[in-house]
């Protein structure tokens, strides 16, 4: 296995979706990385040159990912519900952030159904 940025990247699969396993870079990133190091998106993993891993090191080095870009977002969380705007309280409360509907849906985000003495349906 490929390491790049500290993230084990497959090597059977080609080079423009193994890198989508590094958080924070997608396909749109990992075909403006492979254009900007000059490796074909086309080239499997194992079949890389040690020279154009090093090249793709480089630039995937001048991104925000993996711990840097976690520790951000979450930073941006916290500050929402330190401020108390809506998003932050929707993030307080565990509810869904960008206006779903909730009177049916969102059991990923409110968890388990929890049953209320005295309503019927």
């Amino acid at each position: 296995m490929a390491r790049i940025a500290g993230v084990d990247i497959p090597r059977e699969k080609r080079v423009v979706i193994s890198l989508t396993y590094i958080y924070g870079i997608g396909v749109t990133t990992s075909k403006k990385i492979l254009a900007a190091a000059n490796v074909s998106e086309d080239t499997r993993v194992r079949d890389l040159t040690n020279d154009e891993l090093d090249r793709i090191r480089a630039e995937v080095d001048t991104l925000k990912i993996e711990g840097d870009l976690r520790r951000e977002v979450n930073l941006n969380i916290k500050r929402l519900m330190e401020i108390g705007s809506f998003r932050g309280i929707r993030h307080r409360h565990g509810l869904p952030v960008r206006g779903q509907n909730t009177k049916n849906n969102a059991r990923t985000r409110k968890g388990p159904a929890k049953a209320i003495a005295g309503k019927k349906k």
